[in-house]
């Protein structure tokens, strides 16, 4: 049976980039757009279109923005109040939304941003990898050089996706040239991330959408796949998708590895939560990697957060048109494919949001699928 969501004609799904930002690459903003026009189905909702700068929006609208938004007075001027109100989320702060908020500052004292919260080290320790977050060239170098005492250290600027930008550092020499070709400005202003390097992982998506009355949560992994010029990149990740909250998942019977990702994604997201009053987000995804350490012991720990549009959002979205088309399906398999070359064809059956050659990437595919699986 298939449930009919009510016409409402008077609202629409508004795509907004923040600071009018210019999408980086044509086909982030084909896929938005796509993924647009399927949240407005959805919802119900007649009509997609851009952000106006020039337009007062008193109607009520849906916003899907590229970003997380920063600051509740700038979401209250969209007509954001919720999470019903936005797929993604709002911060306070312009860190909370970055990976700086995942380590504690090297010192109690230490140079942090207004907002930062030391709680939030505290309440997430457990869950995530041995690490730091350094806003100084001291005490990144301070930072570096206590965790080059457990082995090699990963040092991450905390806005980049996709493992972009990022080092290891294996002795103190190392560590000196990477940290000395951070932008100074950069650093004082974001800060950087430096943490437990892991060899031989796996990284696990772990995350919950809402959209009206439908609620989706899942774990999956992450695939790389080989760009047009070869080099290893993002490729996409298969979820396994339920009907539900997070208890719901927790409640089933996983494979060890999953029930720790999620279990570990769960705290970190009640230590966000709890730390940063005024957070809201209607889309949480948690980056969770395992692996081995240098001494060969297992570790797990969460990397980061995303709480806006992401590359897992074309197998989310198409969960939740298969739990409205059918109000009994209790859980389905979502893949997204991201891949390069025009000899990539998506199957018949794919919902495909682009295909195309794209001014930076070359020629790119980008498609999900998604199948019934027991849920039991």
């Amino acid at each position: 049976m298939t449930r009919k969501v009510p016409s409402q004609p008077d609202r629409g799904v508004v795509l907004y980039r923040p600071g009018e930002r210019c999408y980086a690459r044509s086909h982030e903003r084909a896929t938005h757009l796509a993924i647009a026009h399927r949240l407005a189905a959805l919802k119900g909702f007649a009509s997609v279109e851009e952000f106006d700068p020039a337009r007062r929006y008193d109607d009520p609208v849906y916003v899907l923005p590229s970003d997380t938004l920063i600051g509740l007075e700038a979401a209250s001027a969209l007509g954001i109040r919720g999470e019903h109100d936005l797929f993604g989320g709002v911060v306070p702060h312009a860190f909370v939304a970055t990976k700086a908020i995942t380590h504690p500052l090297v010192e109690p004292d230490a140079v942090a941003p207004a907002g930062w919260s030391i709680d939030m080290g505290r309440r997430v320790e457990n869950v995530v990898l041995p690490g730091f977050t350094a806003f100084t060239p001291e005490d990144a170098r301070l930072a570096g050089r206590r965790l080059l005492d457990r082995g090699p250290v990963r040092v991450k600027p905390v806005r980049e996706t996709g493992g972009r930008g990022q080092a290891v550092a294996r002795d103190d020499a190392e560590l000196t040239a990477v940290l000395d070709a951070v932008d100074p400005t950069e650093l004082s202003q974001c800060g950087l991330v430096l943490e437990e390097d892991l060899g031989d992982v796996t990284t696990f998506s772990v995350g919950q959408v809402r959209v009206g009355d439908l609620v989706a949560t899942y774990y999956g992994t992450q695939r790389l796949t080989a760009d047009n010029g070869g080099k290893a990149v993002y490729g996409g990740s298969d979820l396994t998708v339920w009907r539900g909250g997070f208890d719901t998942v927790l409640g089933l019977e996983l494979p060890e590895p999953a029930r720790l990702a999620v279990m570990q994604a769960c705290a970190y997201d009640e230590a966000a939560t709890a730390c940063f009053p005024g957070f809201f987000a209607s889309r949480r995804n948690y980056d969770v990697v395992q692996g081995l350490d240098s001494r060969g012991r297992r570790r797990s720990g969460v990397l980061e957060q995303s709480w806006r549009i992401g590359g897992a959002s074309g197998a989310e979205i198409a969960a939740l048109e298969a739990f409205r088309r059918d109000p009994a399906l209790p859980a389905v398999r979502a893949t997204c494919v991201e891949a390069y070359g025009e000899d990539a064809t998506p199957p018949p059956e794919a919902t495909v949001d682009f295909r195309g050659t794209d001014e930076r990437v070359g020629f790119i595919t980008k498609y999900t699928l998604v199948e019934r699986v027991d849920a039991g």
